[in-house]
């Protein structure tokens, strides 16, 4: 069984120079001890060489490899979280996170790697001390400047690099910038001399390379030798290397305008990454204009500042920890971080609330990556001081990222500081508690969801906020549908779309029929295909897909129970189809187990078997099981897999459930469940693959090789090898040749033919 990868290691966008030697000892050492640490000072390579050593060592770990980016992560208390959410791992928070992520990760030789880990050494070691001691197989590569001091570490002391392997990262570096730059008879002393200058230090290097675009070779020893010469009276107890990279960062400053120097500052307030409409939000005015924003990014992107990455199909950028270190100095010296701040957590919340606003609506399962893409983002702007009313208004406005999103526990500490900081009786507390109820539900903590509802119900009264009461209504008939108490949770949800039709609230009212369909469907009513239909009607009016899922699973299991076996299996995979996008474990293991029972009444039994491993992996990664949200059809679980025991044995269903729970992943699993006598299902168009992965699919389709496509691009041949199998992942394919067959197939006819 594979772990959940949805976190891969990212594609390289430069070529890696030089540190053979050093790949061969790590990739030794990883097969030889469970936890190595590369340690070096800032800029010297770390990152980079962990993720090379980890690229080539998927091999040896077939359970998963990982990268946990921890520079973002403020709060110790954070770090599981971000480790849980790099791997995938569903937090539901009804567990210890270092024990949920011990489930997830049991039995699977894995390899993860901590990277940054200096500011939160104490965590980190507590972490890895704990998953070392209760999953046998999991190895651990950590990057950072302080060693982590847990009993088996391996240090691995990164040096900078030799004089030959630097002047070829210069080399390679500025050829980039500059495609007639050669290292020749004439200037290879210079540049010998400015790598020696620079200590060998890559990032000193890049960032030197960067110059060469307009400066000479000599210029730029000439310009760094002046700074050398300022620093030496400046600090004289930093060591060598820090020095180095202080001058080289310092005079990459220098080099900037005055408007790139604000927004490269400016830029330091984001923690992990930031979108366009993020900068023009965040960092414009005050002396850049919004025009002017797009023209610096650029600027600085060329200066080697801000690095380009690509999550989910869409441009996104980046600050080497750092460079975003030095930006930060920078705003506090100019006394500016206190406004930027401000600014940051006030996007954050614009950007919560909009998402929030529209939930009941298309795009869902997009908005829903852009929150996952900014996830550090968001617990920056919640982490950070201010006034404790703002930061409860952003938790409530997040509550589908922490609910569908897959960040339960994540939401439950943010919920549990914020109601502790701010206690004062007002309606942003009333609105407060009962999404922290739900997300408390959600976890299987039904105690503190029904004081926090009674709090909030006894809040909505005296303040007269309506809504907040028929949140709690609605909230309470979830608390009795969970307890067994069908009847009582679709008389909570007919109020909640009683009050919230009342209030001329559409988006809520349409939210809680879904879930009144639901229940009347599990509960066996007469009028529960009426409803169900009219809830679908009204979700396929907004666009809406996570609520019209749940409801298109109630009545397929309504039409199951009723004996239309066909029926139940069409509406069935039409609600896994929906749910593609999301990672709501819990819906789609309950969709899953409903599909399995459709199909073992139609006779495939092995196939019911794959589909019940399938769902069994969700509820295991989980820590629940079917019966924690509609109890009362446990029962047919149980005669399922008697059922399927009694048809093929229980040998071929113990290999049935075996390969069903190597999907893993959301993903994986609805491929499964939707796939023809075992063979996935060919999508019929190209909207799973990112842009540039159908420019590389088209290319393939013309008989490019891979070297040639990179050619095309201006890439390393390795970024295309990513995204060839990156494209024959998502088409469940095998070879090139089929991506071609697809492609031409694929395309629409030309202009005039029939």
């Amino acid at each position: 069984m594979t772990v959940a990868q949805d976190a891969s290691l990212p594609a390289p966008l430069t070529s890696f120079v030089g540190r053979g030697r050093e790949l061969v000892k790590i990739r030794r050492l990883l097969g030889e001890v469970r936890l190595v640490t590369l340690t070096g000072t800032g800029g010297v390579g770390k990152t980079r060489l962990a993720l090379e050593a980890a690229a080539a060592s998927m091999r040896a770990f077939p359970g998963g490899v990982w990268l946990v980016d921890l520079a973002p992560v403020r709060e110790p208390a954070a770090a599981p979280g971000a480790v849980a959410a790099a791997l995938g791992a569903p937090d539901r928070g009804s567990l210890s996170v270092p024990a949920q992520l011990a489930g997830h990760l049991a039995g699977h030789r894995g390899l993860m790697v901590l990277d940054n880990c200096e500011h939160l050494v104490p965590a980190c070691a507590e972490l890895a001390r704990t998953l070392l001691s209760v999953v046998p197989e999991l190895h651990i590569l950590a990057t950072s400047r302080e060693t982590l001091g847990v009993t088996g570490e391996h240090i691995f002391d990164v040096a900078p690099l030799p004089p030959q392997d630097a002047i070829e990262l210069l080399r390679e570096r500025a050829v980039a910038v500059r495609s007639d730059f050669q290292v020749t008879d004439a200037n290879r002393a210079a540049v010998g001399r400015l790598c020696a200058d620079l200590d060998g230090v890559p990032l000193a290097i890049e960032l030197a390379a960067s110059r060469l675009r307009t400066l000479t070779v000599g210029q730029v020893t000439d310009r760094l030798e002046d700074r050398f010469t300022l620093l030496t009276g400046g600090c004289r107890a930093a060591r060598p290397h820090q020095r180095t990279l202080r001058a080289a960062i310092d005079w990459s400053w220098d080099l900037c305008t005055e408007t790139e120097r604000l927004l490269w500052s400016r830029l330091s307030v984001f923690a992990g990454g930031f979108t366009l409409d993020a900068v023009e939000g965040v960092c414009a005015g005050d002396d850049i204009a919004p025009g002017e924003v797009l023209d610096l990014l650029h600027r600085l992107i060329t200066q080697s500042v801000v690095l380009i990455t690509d999550t989910e199909g869409l441009p996104r950028y980046r600050l080497l920890e750092t460079i975003r270190q030095y930006g930060w100095e920078r705003l506090t010296a100019a006394g500016d971080e206190g406004r930027l701040v401000l600014r940051h957590r006030d996007f954050c919340l614009d950007l919560a609330q909009s998402i929030d606003g529209r939930w009941f609506g298309p795009g869902q399962a997009e908005d829903l990556a852009r929150l996952r893409a900014d996830h550090a983002n968001l617990l920056a702007a919640l982490d950070r001081e201010g006034d404790p009313r703002v930061r409860l208004t952003l938790a409530s406005a997040l509550r589908y990222h922490w609910c569908a999103g897959g960040f339960l526990g994540e939401g439950r500490r943010q919920f549990d500081r914020a109601l502790a900081a701010a206690p004062e009786r007002t309606p942003v507390r009333a609105r407060a508690l009962t999404f922290a109820a739900w997300v408390a539900q959600a976890q299987g903590d039904p105690t503190t969801a029904e004081r926090w509802l009674d709090e909030a119900d006894a809040l909505g009264e005296q303040l007269d906020e309506p809504a907040v009461r028929a949140w709690v209504r609605g909230l309470r008939g979830l608390t009795a549908q969970y307890r067994g108490r069908i009847e009582e949770a679709v008389s909570g949800y007919e109020g909640a779309v009683a009050a919230f039709t009342a209030l001329g609230d559409e988006r809520e009212a349409g939210s809680w029929l879904s879930a009144v369909a639901q229940a009347q469907a599990y509960a066996g009513h007469a009028r529960a295909v009426e409803t169900g239909r009219k809830a679908v009607a009204v979700a396929e009016a907004h666009g809406e897909r996570w609520g019209r899922a749940h409801v298109l699973r109630a009545l397929g299991y309504r039409a199951w129970v009723c004996g239309d076996v066909e029926t139940a299996g069409a509406l069935t995979r039409d609600a896994l189809e929906c749910m593609r996008g999301f990672d709501d474990y819990a819906a789609l293991g309950l969709t899953l187990e409903h599909l399995a029972w459709v199909t073992a009444s139609a006779g495939e039994h092995l196939r019911a078997g794959r589909l019940l491993g399938a769902a069994g992996t969700l509820w295991r990664h989980l820590g629940t099981s079917v019966s924690a949200f509609f109890p009362q059809v446990i029962g047919h679980h149980q005669r399922c897999e008697e059922t399927v025991v009694g048809a093929v044995g229980r040998a071929a269903y113990a290999r049935a459930l075996a390969e069903g729970s190597r999907h893993a992943t959301p993903v994986q699993a609805v491929d499964l469940a939707l796939s023809v006598a075992g063979e996935p299902v060919t999508p019929a168009a190209p909207g799973r693959l990112t842009g540039r992965e159908r420019e590389v699919a088209e290319l393939v389709a013309k008989g490019l090789s891979n070297k040639q496509i990179a050619a095309t691009f201006g890439r390393s041949p390795r970024t295309v090898d990513n995204h060839v199998q990156n494209i024959l992942a998502k088409l469940g394919f095998a070879g090139r040749s089929q991506i071609a067959t697809w492609w031409t197939a694929n395309q629409p006819p030309p202009s005039g033919t029939e």
